[in-house]
């Protein structure tokens, strides 16, 4: 700690200070009293409307239910618009899946006639082969050139016939299997259509159902307050 100086304090200054400020928390308290509010006079006036208290009552009553049930008819509007948005997720899924599937399938179709021409067609140079050899055996006499040709004319017609029956009879699956999909499709639509309808009748008819349960309350209980009277024993 390092060298200090130590100031005797003015007596005489701190005397003055708190004479200032005794002065002016005086002057303070004076000004309040001066400034204080008397005492307020209103007239007398009826307050709370026409209304009784019976029916202010009511009329609270009837506004707390209302909340209520648009609390509940809100909670249940969430829930089935939630429902409604998985389902119809877990169909755009489902749809995805089955036309991937069909692809795959049509895929394979395609694979299958692809190699099926492969094979077609190796038979065929095989047969053309095995031809040419016997060709190469036999004499060479004008009979046998043309019964040769003869032959191998016949053998390119069948295997060309062949291939046309083949290309035929997958075209017809494909589109035999194009409109199965197209009649499934509609039939899926349909039924979704129909769910929907269905589910929307039955929640207009839990709301009506839930709304004159409602009234019925309302309209009981009004009687019931129209009924009672003071002083009277029912």
């Amino acid at each position: 700690v390092g060298p200090y100086v130590l100031v005797t304090p003015n007596e005489t200054r701190r005397n003055q200070l708190q004479q200032i400020a005794q002065k002016e928390l005086d002057d303070l308290e004076r000004w309040k009293k001066e400034h204080r509010p008397g005492p307020i006079k209103l007239v007398p006036q009826r307050l709370g409307g026409r209304e009784s208290e019976a029916q202010a009552r009511q009329k609270q009553q009837m506004m707390l239910m209302q909340s209520k049930y648009q609390q509940k008819h809100k909670r249940e509007e969430y829930v089935k618009a939630k429902k409604a948005a998985e389902e119809a997720e877990i169909l755009k899924k489902k749809a995805i899946q089955r036309e991937k599937a069909e692809r795959l399938d049509i895929k394979k179709r395609q694979q299958e006639m692809q190699r099926r021409e492969v094979l077609f067609e190796d038979q065929y140079y095989k047969t053309n082969e095995l031809l040419n050899r016997l060709d190469l055996g036999l004499p060479k006499s004008d009979s046998c050139q043309i019964a040769n040709r003869g032959l191998e004319s016949t053998a390119w017609m069948r295997s060309r016939t062949y291939k046309e029956a083949l290309r035929e009879d997958e075209n017809r699956r494909l589109e035999e299997m194009k409109q199965e999909q197209r009649r499934k499709a509609e039939l899926l639509e349909f039924k979704q259509k129909q769910e929907e309808e269905a589910r929307t009748r039955s929640h207009q008819n839990e709301q009506k159902r839930v709304n004159d349960a409602f009234l019925d309350r309302l309209q009981n209980k009004t009687r019931s307050n129209s009924n009672y009277q003071p002083g009277y024993s029912g």
